[in-house]
Order: C-alpha cells, then structure tokens, then sequence
C-alpha cells in the first residue's frame, strides 16, 4: 500500500530527527510529511537539511500554531490529493514508537482503521504521572459510554487509515482539536461502519520537550462527546 506517516510539530527541534530517522530508516518505501506551524525553535530547517538525505521527507509549514486537529486534517487532504492508500498519524515527541508503524499499516489489509491503542490490554503506559493516567482513562471511559462506540482507546492518536475510509468522512465538516479531534474522527469513522481495530501498543511519555496538553483542550473533549452524543440521537452524519 502507498503509505504516507504524518506528524504535526511545533517546538520539536529535539526530537525531529530521531524522528525522521526511525520512520524512514527502516521504511525507505514509505513517505513521512511534517506538518509544522512555523516553530520558533527551527524544526523546520532541521527537516529541510533532513530532506537531503531522505527524498521522501515531506514538509509544510503554516503560519502558525493552529491545533492538532487541523495540521491532520490538512495532512490528509494532502495524502488524499496524492492518492495514498494508507495514512498514519504518529506524535513527532517520539511517545508513539516508529517500530509500530509497519504493524499498524499491515492490519489495514482487514481494516479500515487501526488504533494504537494503550488500554485494549490493560494498561500500556510508560512514565505518566497517577493523576493523568487516571484523568485519561477516564476520559476514555466517558467517551465509551457517552458515545457508545465499542473503543477502548478513544483519545489515542497513533492510528493508521485506509485513504478509502477518509475520503468519506467529510473532512471540511471536522472542528475540533487535541483528544476531541481523535474522539470525533473516530465517532464518523463508526458511524461509516467502518472496519475498526484496536492494536495493542506501549506509550511512553514525552522525555525531551513539553507536553501541549490544556485544560481548553480537556474541555474542549468533554463538551463534543456530548455533542457526538446529541449527533448519534438524531441521526446526524
């Protein structure tokens, strides 16, 4: 499958070329697209010197800091323009391990998405504090129940798609950012009926660099899950 690994950055200098490197070293078939919303710490000159070695280094960078949720969406119109049959998204902060990618790309022969998901066998975290793995696991709890969609790991974002699944999903329609992005593309990904699979995968937290995570972004989650919630009541797409 033609398979493009996205990664949104901003503020990843450190982490960039491990990154790239452990993406593309061991895949020299797939391509790697950094979406980067113009970070002042000059990740995206690291990439353009990376692109030197690696031809299939892709890179974007936008004005400025705009959210996860829209430096993937704007990722997967890119994919979808160039006719990828397989799209991943993959943290740059290295918390999502690159050895992981191929597995997830090959169970898209069966499915049409793959989550990477910490919770479908226990607990898989590595380095989080008590407190944020409960507030996670909670979340995820409250988005199973709200929703009703039979996902463990509803707020991970290391997933594999198939560019067949994507292209019904009606991307323009996506708002939201951080954990409610991953909820809502999973929720219209569902309500596709789409193939879906939980991969079991050890996250380990963020060691160079900080943690984008708000309390905006945590409320942001609570109130689209009730809206998904509404959605799924009146049959909305």
């Amino acid at each position: 499958m033609k398979t493009l690994v996205i990664s949104p950055t901003y503020n990843e200098g450190k982490n960039i070329e491990s990154l790239v490197d452990q993406v593309l070293g061991p895949n020299p078939d797939y391509h790697l697209l950094i979406v980067d919303d113009n970070s002042p710490d000059g990740t995206a000159a690291i990439v353009k010197e990376l692109q030197q070695t690696y031809p299939n280094l892709s890179l974007e960078v936008r004005k400025g800091k705009a959210g996860l949720g829209t430096a993937y969406l704007f990722g997967f119109k890119w994919a979808l323009e160039r006719g990828y049959e397989a799209i991943v998204q993959i943290d740059a902060d290295l918390s999502h391990d690159p050895k992981d990618v191929p597995r997830l790309v090959s169970e898209l022969q069966n499915y049409d998405l793959i989550i990477g998901s910490r919770y479908v066998e226990g607990v898989s975290v590595v380095n989080w504090p008590i407190r944020r793995l409960i507030l996670s696991y909670g979340a995820n709890m409250y988005s199973r129940t709200v929703t009703g969609m039979p996902i463990n790991d509803g707020t991970g974002g290391f997933k594999a798609w198939r560019g067949s699944l994507l292209r019904k999903i009606e991307l323009n329609k996506v708002k939201s950012q951080g954990y409610s992005f991953q909820i809502e593309m999973n929720f219209r990904a569902w309500r596709q009926n789409a193939r879906i699979k939980e991969e079991p995968i050890i996250f380990v937290d963020r060691t160079i660099g900080e943690s984008k995570m708000s309390k905006a972004i945590m409320y942001e989650a609570i109130w689209m899950v009730l809206r998904l919630r509404i959605w799924k009541i009146f049959g909305w797409n």
